[in-house]
This record gives structure tokens, C-alpha cells and sequence, in this order.
């Protein structure tokens, strides 16, 4: 096969499993791991179920690589997020606006749907330890900390206030899609639970 030939079929098949992983990531988001048919994924992407196993051995393959990739994407963009320019206040909020944002929500909400089913794989359940909702509350606490201390966010323990803070972020973005009439709230209703 020419080099030509081969990198055409890279691409084709780089694009397949992006067109496969974006409609996986919003069935298992919306119906989580069991509730969710290779069969309705194939039909969404308008392919053959068949076609979805030549790229994945299982739906659990599928299913735990996105999750790993999801959960090393948000440990990236938390690490970084105390690098961002301005206040503690403006980096929660970019970090809110990342999570609100419609190319980013589903990513969140799988993860939090992983967190909560029972029903999950073995090997997600290992994903899920190693990157735990308190090990990733914690790269946050510095910045509550600097930003309660600037006057910024309410006084309350800084681990208290992330957790209240993520818990009300994860419940409205589980339940969002049942009440589409109402839809997310802004970033600035959000914003204002933290502040004083």
C-alpha cells in the first residue's frame, strides 16, 4: 500500500471513531453504560453495528476509553487552571464556563453518571478510583483558599464550599436533559453560590 493510500485510510478511520466516540459520549451521558445498545449507537451515527467493532473490541472498550480520556482531559485542565490570568474568581468561573459548555457537558455528565451507576465495568471502577471526586476537589483548594482570603467567595471551609459547589454543577447537569424546557442556568447564577 503507497504511504498515500495509508495515510487516507488513517484519516477515514481517525475520523470513524471521532463520529463513533462523540455519539457514544452523548448515549451513555443521557443513558449510562447498560442502558445504553451499541445497536442505537451504530443507528445514531448512521453505520453498521458491525462497523463499531472494528475499531472497538466491546462496548466496555468504548465505554472506558472515553471515560479515561474525559477524566485525563479534566486532571489536565485543573492542573492548569491556576496558571489561567486573574483573580481566583475569574479561574472558577473559567472552569465553570468550560464544564457549562455545550462541547464540554457531556463529557461531565458521563463522568458524574459513571460516578453514580452501579452497573459500570470493573476496569472503569479502577479508572474511577484513580481519579476520585476528592482527589480532583482537591487541586481546587488552593484557589477557594486565595479566594476566600481576597474576599471573593463566602466564608466556609474551602473543601465544603467545592464540594457543595460541584455537587449542585453535577445535579443540575445529570437532570438537565429531563427538563429541556428550563435548560442550564448561566455561569453567573452559578457564580454567585460561592460568593459572599
Amino acid at each position: 500500500m503507497s504511504p498515500r493510500n495509508k495515510q487516507k485510510l488513517e484519516k477515514i478511520r481517525d475520523g470513524r471513531t471521532t463520529q463513533i466516540k462523540n455519539i457514544a459520549l452523548k448515549l451513555f451521558a443521557r443513558y449510562g453504560y447498560s442502558g445504553t445498545k451499541t445497536s442505537v449507537i451504530a443507528a445514531e451515527a448512521g453505520i453498521s453495528e458491525g462497523l463499531i467493532y472494528r475499531y472497538y473490541k466491546s462496548k466496555e472498550e468504548l465505554f472506558s476509553e472515553l471515560i479515561k480520556e474525559h477524566l485525563d482531559e479534566a486532571r489536565r485542565k485543573l492542573e492548569y487552571l491556576p496558571c489561567l490570568q486573574g483573580s481566583s474568581f475569574d479561574q472558577i468561573k473559567a472552569l465553570t464556563e468550560n464544564m457549562m459548555d455545550e462541547n464540554n457537558k457531556y463529557a461531565f455528565i458521563l463522568i458524574e453518571r459513571a460516578r453514580r451507576d452501579d452497573d459500570i465495568p470493573k476496569k472503569v471502577t479502577e479508572i474511577l478510583e484513580k481519579y476520585s471526586a476528592s482527589t480532583m476537589i482537591d487541586t481546587l483548594i488552593p484557589i477557594f483558599a486565595k479566594g476566600q482570603e481576597l474576599g471573593e467567595f463566602s466564608r466556609e471551609d474551602p473543601r465544603r464550599l467545592a464540594f457543595w459547589y460541584f455537587f449542585i454543577i453535577n445535579s443540575i447537569c445529570i437532570q438537565e436533559w429531563r427538563y429541556d424546557e428550563y435548560g442550564m442556568p448561566s455561569v453567573e447564577v452559578l457564580m454567585r453560590i460561592l460568593t459572599k
